[in-house]
């Protein structure tokens, strides 16, 4: 067995997208931390309702998948496939642009205004980047959750330690598991060695052999197949990666493609009003 060590960290960077919401940002492009098949991370996180009332209206998408997993509140979603959906606190949305589609995700009124909530871009594959979109919501209570040592772990998607999640990638095995280790506690992740991996810490801090990772920050790890984490005081990560697709990444707002020509046909065919190429409705 090779354990997994950490070989780059990073913190996030407040941000804003979609109608002005404030979060925190980590992302692949032009940084120095590659997370193939992973092309950026965004964290919301806010108590204050005027920091994402307005969410994300309309907007388009081509070339890549969209993975929204939420901690606290929650998020609706409508998308130019006739695609409703939403969910709350333990949920997950998971979306396929590939040729294109156009979508909104919109935060739900709750009892509380705590917002916490996360989103993947995960690459697609040239082969893919131009096939038929896709969508599909998780609930909370239809997430496999099982404890490891002194963790108790959410696995979102992919496979750990003998569990399979409800859904994965498709050729980039996704991995994603919300790990929650009480202070003191120490855990074993086992996954597939295949897979480039990293995590997020959102409450605490861990350890992994003599490096610390503190909330807020983000690990790259190297190979291995797997992962000692002894957390000091309570803590929590996202643990998530995939098989490298390891293909040249164009990127330009809400498109990511392989080549420049790629990107400025994505580009022209929303300005025209055929980036979605299949049945459309009105958002």
């Amino acid at each position: 067995m090779q354990q997994r060590n950490i070989t780059n960290v990073m913190s996030s960077r407040p941000a804003s997208d979609g109608a002005g919401v404030k979060i925190n940002r980590l992302s692949g492009f032009g940084s120095r931390l590659n997370m193939d098949p992973f092309l950026m991370l965004d964290e919301i996180r806010s108590d204050n309702e005027d920091e994402y009332r307005a969410g994300f209206p309309p907007h388009p998408h081509r070339g890549f998948e969209t993975v929204t997993y939420m901690r606290a509140g929650g998020f609706s979603h409508r998308d130019s496939m006739g695609n409703e959906g939403s969910i709350n606190a333990g949920g997950a949305q998971w979306m396929t642009a590939g040729s294109g589609v156009i979508h909104s995700e919109m935060p739900l009124p709750g009892d509380s205004p705590m917002m916490h909530g996360f989103q993947f871009w995960l690459n697609l594959p040239a082969a893919e980047k131009m096939g038929p979109p896709s969508y599909r919501d998780i609930q909370g209570g239809d997430m496999v959750e099982f404890r490891q040592d002194d963790a108790q772990i959410r696995l979102v998607a992919g496979v750990m330690a003998g569990h399979e999640g409800v859904v994965t990638g498709k050729t980039t095995r996704a991995l994603l598991a919300d790990v929650s280790i009480p202070a003191g506690g120490k855990v074993e992740l086992k996954y597939d060695d295949e897979l480039s991996s990293q995590f997020y810490v959102y409450e605490g801090s861990v350890r992994v052999g003599e490096t610390l990772v503190k909330i807020g920050q983000l690990a790259s790890l190297g190979g291995g197949d797997a992962l000692q984490l002894v957390a000091g005081e309570q803590a929590g990560l996202l643990l998530f990666g995939g098989l490298p697709i390891n293909e040249p990444v164009a990127h330009h707002g809400p498109f990511v493609m392989n080549t420049a020509a790629e990107i400025e046909q994505a580009i022209r065919d929303y300005q025209r009003g055929t980036l979605v190429k299949h049945p459309a409705r009105s958002l």
